[in-house]
């Protein structure tokens, strides 16, 4: 499974560079350049691991780390501009995992974030062949559904659909994840094959059309499976 992180840095040349050089290793990686918006964002949808720079418009990174670690036990690496080890010792305290100075070098920052993922998930030694929630019951090995302890009759590529959703349960798929996931190439905008395939999925797990709540339509985002409504 790819691993989420969030980006929270204002200098938008370096958050750039970061968030496409670790995209080529295989992360999937939100960005945001002001400390409000990355803490609201990050407590709705945690990822699996927050980059934070220290200082920040509107919430500098020392209070959003602070913040974030009284509600989640995601791991936090933090990133400064400023040579103080004082810096250091607040960031710790905070919450922070682990603390990088810049400039960042891009193969320093990699190693460090998969050995914090490393820790924090030493279970996920191979990737998942069943998912559950509720009543939804989904087996990738055997590519089965069932709901309510019935058998849900899904096609190939509903099924990778689902899978895809309910991999990153309760979190934001974008059309374009689902376009390069299942189709193998960039969304440009008009291809509606990932929404007819929601539509039909929603119509099978008796979701309701008009106002879905089992996998919602998050509007200019994506698609959102839920976790607690099964």
């Amino acid at each position: 499974m790819v691993a989420e992180l969030v980006l929270i840095e204002d200098d938008k040349e370096l958050a750039q560079w970061l968030s496409d050089y670790l995209s080529t290793k295989g992360f999937s990686v939100g960005l945001y350049h002001d400390g409000q918006d990355g803490l609201e964002h990050v407590l709705a949808c945690p990822p699996d691991l927050v980059i934070l720079d220290g200082m920040l418009p509107s919430l500098d990174g020392f209070e959003v780390c602070k913040q974030l670690r009284q509600s989640l036990s995601i791991p936090i690496l933090m990133l400064t501009a400023r040579d103080e080890e004082i810096d250091e010792i607040i960031g710790l305290e905070m919450g922070a995992d682990d603390y990088l100075k810049k400039p960042v070098r891009g193969r320093l920052l990699e190693t460090r974030i998969k050995a914090l993922l490393r820790r924090h998930h030493p279970q996920d030694t191979a990737p998942k062949q069943t998912l559950e929630f509720g009543a939804l019951y989904i087996n990738k090995e055997d590519r089965s559904v069932t709901f309510a302890g019935q058998p849900v009759n899904l096609s190939s590529n509903e099924f990778d659909a689902l899978w895809v959703l309910a991999s990153k349960a309760g979190k934001i798929v974008t059309r374009d994840e689902l376009t390069k996931a299942l189709r193998g190439f960039d969304y440009d905008g008009f291809d509606r094959s990932i929404d007819l395939r929601v539509s039909r999925l929603r119509k099978k797990l008796g979701d309701d059309g008009q106002n879905p709540f089992k996998i919602k339509t998050v509007w200019g985002k994506g698609y959102q499976l839920a976790k607690d409504v099964w």
